[in-house]
């Protein structure tokens, strides 16, 4: 009889909407008694998936976090501080699963633990923010303060509809004529870039924000590059839905919208600017460096396109 898995599992009890959140019990009678023995840490604060994974991880096998994109970040993050290649699994519960959508994860439970009990794993290469890990996304500007803005009891009750009502309707509406054009310098492996922006994201997925989709064919989520979109022209302040739509259609023609990968990059403002990253504030620098450290983690995930194949 094979050893049982031992399994550190972190779940955050308030992520998801309300009518469709299960118990750390109900999930873990989806797998097998006989194989996996876990061991259940609820998070009480953010940053506390962080906390547990570094003071508990070494004592188990692999780590399953429970909630939605930044539970996520924090679990990968106590996984890197640790310089551990322990996979990760991951059951979306949050209000935009972006990260779960890309890598091939399904939101519907069953199948989510499935993927676990597989033990199928990928690489999965993570983002740099001055020193700060991310897993999918960091962005400025419009409706960059929309996601850590919005409330824990919003999204909980309306799911990814609650970023738009908060973002779109409360937020960025009101203010359109205060959104003023950001001169940054930008350096990344391509070249430099020194103009005058709107917003910016440096992402690993083909969603942003369940909003903005890229082309599943330009994004790899193992090949050491992240992919930058600019938007660089805005006449007016209602340009900013017609930016919207062209984001939604991939219309990205260089002039008004660019999109680029890079392996790193650095941005310099002339000002202090705040940043999200996965969800959560990155804070106001004047300077950003960016890296990708490739294949930094092991994600229990299907093959799929949106991974390089590293043994071809």
């Amino acid at each position: 009889m094979s050893e049982k898995k031992k399994v550190l599992f972190i779940i955050n009890p308030c992520a998801g909407r309300d009518k469709t959140r299960k118990t750390a019990e109900e999930i873990i009678s989806l797998f097998p008694a006989d194989d996996f023995e876990f061991t259940v840490e609820k998070t009480t604060c953010q940053g506390d998936a962080t906390n547990i994974v570094e003071r508990s991880l070494a004592d188990h096998d692999f780590v399953i976090c429970c909630g939605g994109d930044g539970t996520f970040n924090e679990t990968v993050n106590g996984v890197l501080r640790l310089q551990s290649h322990k996979p990760i699994g991951y059951i979306p519960t949050g209000s935009t699963n972006d990260l779960a959508s890309t890598i091939g994860i399904p939101t519907k439970l069953e199948d989510a633990v499935k993927i676990i009990i597989s033990g199928e794993t990928n690489s999965y290469d993570i983002g740099c923010h001055n020193g700060r890990f991310f897993t999918y996304v960091a962005s400025f500007g419009p409706g960059t303060r929309l996601s850590y803005s919005t409330s824990q009891k919003m999204k909980n009750k309306l799911g990814h509809a609650a970023y738009m009502i908060n973002g779109f309707v409360l937020k960025i509406i009101p203010t359109l004529k205060e959104i003023k054009p950001i001169h940054i310098k930008i350096e990344y492996d391509g070249g430099v870039l020194d103009e005058i922006f709107y917003f910016a994201s440096v992402s690993n997925s083909t969603s942003v924000a369940g909003l903005f989709k890229f082309d599943k064919n330009a994004v790899k989520l193992n090949d050491g590059k992240f992919e930058v979109l600019l938007v660089r022209h805005m006449r007016s302040p209602l340009d900013s839905f017609r930016m919207l739509g062209k984001m939604i259609r991939k219309d990205y023609d260089g002039k008004e919208l660019m999109f680029l990968s890079t392996s790193q990059a650095k941005f310099t403002f002339d000002e202090p600017h705040a940043w999200t990253l996965d969800g959560e504030f990155g804070g106001e620098p004047t300077t950003v460096s960016f890296s990708v450290l490739p294949g930094a983690v092991n994600i229990f995930s299907p093959k799929n396109l949106m991974f390089v194949d590293k043994t071809e």
